[in-house]
């Protein structure tokens, strides 16, 4: 009698024990798709669904599969932070690495930004533009999976010297040129035309080939074919912005083509985009920069470590390119595709220069 007790008493405990487990389940479950409504699936899917397929399929990770990736969101796993959120380096089931952004407290319009960023990644397919790999809605603020690019941003190179990296004019032109073909692609070729809204070296990542990726679409907006401009509130980075843009609130893709104007100029000076060490009318790199491009000093301003490297008309090339990409009047700076050309020329007549000059040696 003892025994048939025990056991009905353990039978008890074990169907007690299992539906404690089944309704600690449901509540998860029941606070999954909370999350997942709340940070906008629903909206997602709908844009998603809406498109006319040109939008490749995102995959839809759960919360378990990317706390796991990034060993619960470990602060080891932290590879950088900004005003969108953090980044973790994860390991996914497969073995594949990849970067998980962490979006910070969503309000409404971050939370717009965030599908938005999710809706035009996943219409966008150049090996120059950060690939997405899908999103995480079930978390208290949602999550975006990228490819994982190894290099860190170009600011960190221009800016944080290193002795034992050789940053070369050679590397420095190549990537611009991979960014400008980017900035073509998105602006004429892209499924849907895309303005970036944000260029800033920051946003371009380097792969482990120190290939550039552009990121951050988190203030992107895709346009009608026939639409010239956006009428919207000022958004971007003091220092890359607009100026006709600032004062206008019209984003145009030559608006893009300033900032990227800046990011040339950064390239060529190795200085900042605002940096209070030079005089008040000249914090601004931009503003500094054309007023020495006027005044015939282009190599006053030239960054140290291309001293030296021979490659002094392709230079001045490239500077006055970036002086028209930062003329104040948007209708006469070039488009990012007579950018990338003009980029890719300059390339091209350094090789057959390099080839010229080897065949003289033979």
């Amino acid at each position: 009698m003892a025994v048939l007790g025990a056991a009905t008493g353990l039978l008890l405990l074990l169907v007690g024990i299992w539906r404690l487990y089944k309704l600690v389940k449901k509540r998860k479950n029941i606070k999954l798709k909370k999350n997942f409504k709340r940070n906008g699936g629903l909206l997602l899917q709908q844009q998603l669904s809406s498109s006319d397929g040109s939008i490749q399929k995102t995959k839809m990770f759960t919360s378990k599969e990317l706390e796991k990736a990034t060993d619960r969101f470990n602060d080891n796993r932290i590879l950088g932070q900004g005003g969108q959120g953090t980044v973790y380096k994860g390991m996914l089931a497969d073995g594949m690495i990849v970067a998980v952004k962490k979006s910070k407290i969503v309000d409404e319009e971050k939370l717009e930004e965030f599908i938005n960023e999710v809706v035009i990644l996943s219409q966008l397919n150049h090996r120059n533009v950060v690939k997405l790999l899908g999103c995480c809605l079930e978390t208290e603020v949602p999550l975006l999976v990228h490819e994982f690019i190894p290099n860190g941003n170009l600011f960190e190179y221009i800016h944080d010297q290193k002795e034992e990296f050789q940053f070369s004019w050679e590397m420095r032109l190549r990537i611009a040129t991979e960014v400008a073909r980017a900035l073509s692609y998105l602006h004429s070729a892209a499924s849907i035309p895309v303005y970036h809204r944000d260029i800033k070296s920051t946003n371009i990542m380097l792969d482990e080939k120190f290939r550039a990726k552009v990121s951050d679409f988190g203030t992107s907006r895709s346009i009608a074919i026939d639409q010239t401009h956006l009428t919207t509130h000022v958004q971007g980075t003091f220092g890359y912005l607009d100026p006709e843009y600032f004062q206008s609130s019209q984003f145009t893709g030559k608006s893009d083509v300033y900032s990227f104007g800046v990011v040339l100029a950064e390239l060529l000076s190795g200085q900042k985009p605002i940096s209070y060490e030079r005089p008040e009318d000249r914090r601004s790199l931009a503003t500094h920069f054309i007023l020495l491009m006027e005044e015939n000093k282009i190599f006053d301003i030239l960054d140290e470590r291309l001293m030296g490297q021979d490659r002094e008309e392709e230079v001045i090339a490239v500077a006055n390119l970036a002086r028209s990409c930062l003329n104040l009047n948007g209708r006469k700076r070039p488009t990012m595709r007579e950018v990338a050309i003009e980029l890719e020329q300059i390339r091209l007549s350094k090789g057959a220069l390099h080839a010229q000059q080897s065949s003289k040696e033979l």
